[in-house]
């Protein structure tokens, strides 16, 4: 997830920096309307940016603290890290979310600003039906491989059970 986040990273800061929308001037007098569509497409992709930051940071640090405690760390440092890792995916997850729908819906006001209206009615359609085919695949997905959480597994058969592993006395 943290490389998908980088390259929408770099997509992002890419069409905030390269983006050129027209001057309000060029809308007449409805330059307020550009104004408001300005004001959406930069706060979604600001705001998609700095949610794929956020996810960049988090893999990398999960990534780099949750193995380090797992391999170096006490006793029972790898069941804890792997149940800590396994808790912060949802955070990890709901701002890479966060970020790619900023991202294509940042789509929706940069073809208001440049295309016809013509032009802009069926660019938001196909943005419009992407964002959904995306939901729909994250519930797909989700119901996929969802599980019941009580029932995960847990390494209390391995030390505690009828083939617990027991230390040779001396």
């Amino acid at each position: 997830v943290g490389t998908q986040a980088a390259v929408l990273a770099g997509l992002d800061i890419t069409m905030l920096v390269e983006f050129q929308p027209p001057h309000d001037s060029e809308w007449g007098d409805h330059h307020h309307v550009s104004r408001a569509i300005k004001f959406l497409y930069y706060t979604t992709i600001v705001t998609a940016f700095c949610a794929n930051i956020l996810v960049v940071a988090q893999s990398t640090a999960l990534a780099v603290l949750g193995s380090s405690i797992a391999l170096r760390g006490p006793d029972g440092s790898m069941i804890s890290a792997t149940d800590s890792m396994y808790q912060e995916r949802k955070p990890v997850f709901l701002a890479f979310g966060v970020g790619l729908t900023a991202t294509v819906l940042s789509v929706i006001s940069a073809v208001w600003l440049v295309l016809s209206p013509e032009a802009a009615i069926v660019c938001v359609s196909i943005t419009l039906f992407t964002i959904l085919r995306m939901y729909r695949a994250w519930l797909r997905i989700n119901r996929s491989f969802g599980f019941d959480e009580s029932e995960t597994v847990d390494f209390t058969d391995i030390f505690e059970g009828p083939a617990a592993i027991m230390g040779v006395s001396t």
